[in-house]
């Protein structure tokens, strides 16, 4: 018999995987979360592109004679301080947080796997100033982190994304780093290099394609992170600004009606909760299902 039927396909192994993962109800639950959180975002979105109210009132029309009215059948969950929707704003923040994590972790992801990759491939001085670095960084807590960067660049969306992306590269970088280190003196690795390809190739081509199964999983757990600082920065009143809904701006601006209108913390409060527990359950996962020993055969 030949070697190569010994080879296992990449289409049984993509089996396997989706098995492992659909034989984790807490996966599959995090997974139809999400798949429900990006289509509310992506509707939501596409309707303000083209005009159309598909909310049932506008999220950012305040009427103060509606003040404070507790959740009945008009308005499912109340209405805030000014006499706004709760149910329309929550809705309309999922794009907002949603945004916010996934632009974060590609920025993050983007720079921590370029550092990581050249620290653990060159290493001597290049890998220790990198490293050291990152140290630094690692050593102040993220979201005071973040917020001297807010305090840099300034209140905003967009400073919000940079702020929270900068804050979680060294954690990319130093998944990276370590997983070269561990794989770059394989035989692989030392072919490739007497057959004459660059650092970069071997770098982008025979390694990374190795680890990436870590990546992924720490990208996907990297969003409810990064969802969590998106709601601290607006709790603060650093990240989105009025009237644009934002679940945590939304938490800051009710915290002194935490007696007479609860709800108005509740509701923001469960949203921020299911969506970070969907994707930290979501990536508990996806980690068993790359993981080749945790797979189902």
């Amino acid at each position: 018999m030949q070697a190569a039927e010994y080879v296992e396909k990449p289409e049984s192994q993509l089996k396997e995987m989706w098995e492992t993962l659909r034989q984790n109800k807490a996966a599959v639950v995090g997974l139809v979360i999400i798949a429900l959180l990006a289509l509310i975002a992506i509707t939501v979105w596409i309707s303000e592109l083209i005009g159309i109210q598909i909310l049932p009132y506008d999220p950012n029309y305040s009427d103060m004679t509606k003040s404070f009215i507790w959740p009945n059948a008009e308005h499912w969950f109340g209405t805030d301080q000014l006499g706004r929707d709760l149910f329309s704003r929550i809705i309309d923040g999922t794009k907002i947080s949603l945004f916010v994590g996934v632009t974060a972790v590609a920025i993050s992801l983007s720079i921590g796997v370029l550092l990581g990759s050249i620290a653990g491939y060159r290493g001597g001085k290049t890998d220790a100033l990198i490293m050291r670095t990152m140290d630094v960084m690692l050593a102040i807590p993220s979201i005071l982190l973040a917020i001297a960067f807010m305090a840099a660049l300034g209140k905003g969306l967009d400073k919000a994304v940079i702020a929270i992306g900068l804050v979680s590269i060294p954690e990319y970088a130093r998944i990276v780093r370590g997983s070269i280190l561990s794989v770059k003196e394989n035989d692989y690795v030392q072919a490739a290099r007497v057959i004459g390809n660059g650092d970069s190739r071997i770098i982008f081509k025979h390694i990374l394609p190795n680890i990436i199964s870590l990546i992924v999983v720490r990208a996907t757990l990297g969003i409810s992170s990064a969802v969590l600082d998106t709601a601290a920065l607006g709790f603060l009143g650093l990240g989105v600004q009025p009237p644009f809904a934002e679940w945590g701006d939304m938490l800051g601006r009710a915290r002194g009606f935490i007696f007479t209108a609860p709800y108005t913390l509740i509701f923001p409060g469960i949203a921020i909760t299911i969506t970070v527990l969907a994707f930290n359950l979501f990536g508990d996962g996806l980690r068993d299902a790359l993981d080749p020993k945790s797979r189902i055969k």
